[in-house]
């Protein structure tokens, strides 16, 4: 039985298993057997771009917006609440990133735009936890209200600045970057021979030590910061608690309000820095449109990681390298990727077979001589299928995904003060 010494002690006991779960060297074991065929699909179709430096740098660059919006996303149905605001959050944290930072500069941009969507966070929790309003209407609307005063604001803040517009921002200065002496360099030769699989690797550190934002950096270790505060401290415990069963934790002392409040805001502050990164890293300006659908994504990215700052890490990579397709070498590397989806589906339907589910294995054995025939038939894919890849991407991967998964047991539902006692 649960006692309230539990809630207070940072020495957390770990929860109960909701299903089999893999093990770090079974993990670690799929994804190298993941780079190796990748690595075979590179050297049949000649796509040396799939896994180069440069694409592996961009894939980075594109995955820390979506990873921040969905480590947002992870703080708020932590807690219990659900946070489709994400988007109107990140649309917040590039306007106010970007405003501050032409003028003061930009840091200074950083820490105004994690305040806009703070802001757009206080919002929501009030809403939804002080009034009881249902989360998804409340997302909504905050997505609609920081769209619409975005466009309201720019005229007023940008124009009759240099390179300011009613859509536009000025140009803010760089955060600037680094790259690793050496290592650097060693890694993108070995990447450039050509060589299975170590090539491949070299690449894909290659990425992460080559023109790296100091953003990028900030953002990366938010991750283990996230796990450690919400996994192994006696606040992330009672954070949780009030995801799981906030009757339960109520009674144990725990004022959910509060516990909820702090991570919704935080959830914005999270989303607004992933805006910030798009208006300040990404691009030095605040352009109109430029959130295009992150944050959503990067919600679909903390549901493909299970409600874990891990998995959300690997989904945000998956969405990010995906996204970069469409800026390298787009057609080619698509192309190529129709076989790797082949033989993943094929080998999707032996792994079924093997597990006795006959008629979804041969649903995916179908599908994957349907992509297979496409990639055989065709040398290149249309410019709509680049674009709309990350979408689909995010569409087969949470379909695929979403029978193991288990979002927090009170998340989204009504709570009132004081159904504990």
């Amino acid at each position: 039985m649960t006692t309230a010494t539990d809630v207070n002690q940072p020495s957390l006991q770990p929860a109960a298993p909701t299903g089999r779960r893999l093990s770090w060297p079974v993990l670690l074991l799929i994804i190298a057997g993941g780079l190796a065929l990748t690595s075979i699909v590179r050297i049949i179709t000649g796509a040396d771009g799939i896994t180069n430096v440069s694409q592996m740098s961009t894939a980075l660059q594109l995955a820390v917006p979506i990873g921040l919006a969905g480590l947002g996303g992870l703080w708020a149905e932590r807690a219990g609440v659900v946070n489709i605001g994400l988007e109107g959050m990140m649309i917040l944290g590039t306007w106010f990133g970007a405003w501050a930072g032409f003028q003061w500069g930009p840091w200074t941009g950083v820490l105004v735009g994690i305040l806009g969507g703070a802001i757009g966070g206080l919002l929501h929790a009030f809403v939804t936890v002080t009034f009881n309003v249902n989360h998804i209407v409340s997302g909504v609307a905050i997505n609609i209200l920081a769209l619409g005063a975005t466009r309201y604001l720019a005229p007023l803040a940008f124009e009759g600045h240099t390179g300011g517009s009613a859509k536009q921002s000025p140009a803010v200065e760089s955060l600037g970057n680094f790259t690793v002496p050496g290592l650097s360099d060693a890694l993108r030769d070995l990447n450039a021979h050509g060589w299975f699989l170590i090539s491949d690797i070299a690449g894909l550190l290659g990425g992460l030590v080559t023109n790296v934002s100091w953003l990028t950096l900030i953002a990366v270790a938010l991750i283990p910061a996230t796990w450690w505060i919400l996994w192994r401290t006696a606040v992330g415990l009672r954070l949780r608690s009030c995801g799981e069963n906030p009757v339960a934790a109520e009674s144990l002392g725990v004022n959910v309000y509060k516990y909820k409040y702090i991570a919704v805001v935080i959830s914005g502050g999270l989303a607004g820095l992933g805006g910030v990164f798009l208006s300040i890293v990404a691009n030095p300006f605040y352009l109109e449109g430029q959130v295009s659908g992150r944050g959503f994504i990067g919600l679909a990215a903390m549901i493909f990681g299970n409600w874990m700052p891990g998995g959300l890490a690997l989904g945000a990579g998956l969405f990010g390298y995906t996204d970069s397709l469409n800026l390298r070498g787009g057609s080619a590397n698509v192309h190529a990727l129709l076989l790797l989806g082949a033989l993943l589906l094929i080998i999707g339907a032996i792994w079924l077979v093997v597990r006795k589910k006959y008629v979804p294995a041969v649903c995916t054995l179908v599908a994957g001589a349907l992509v297979f025939a496409w990639y055989a038939t065709t040398d290149e894919v249309p410019n709509q299928v680049v674009s709309a890849t990350p979408y689909v991407i995010t569409l087969v991967v949470l379909a695929l995904s979403a029978q193991r998964l288990r979002m927090p047991r009170a998340n989204g539902m009504p709570y009132r003060k004081g159904q504990g006692k």
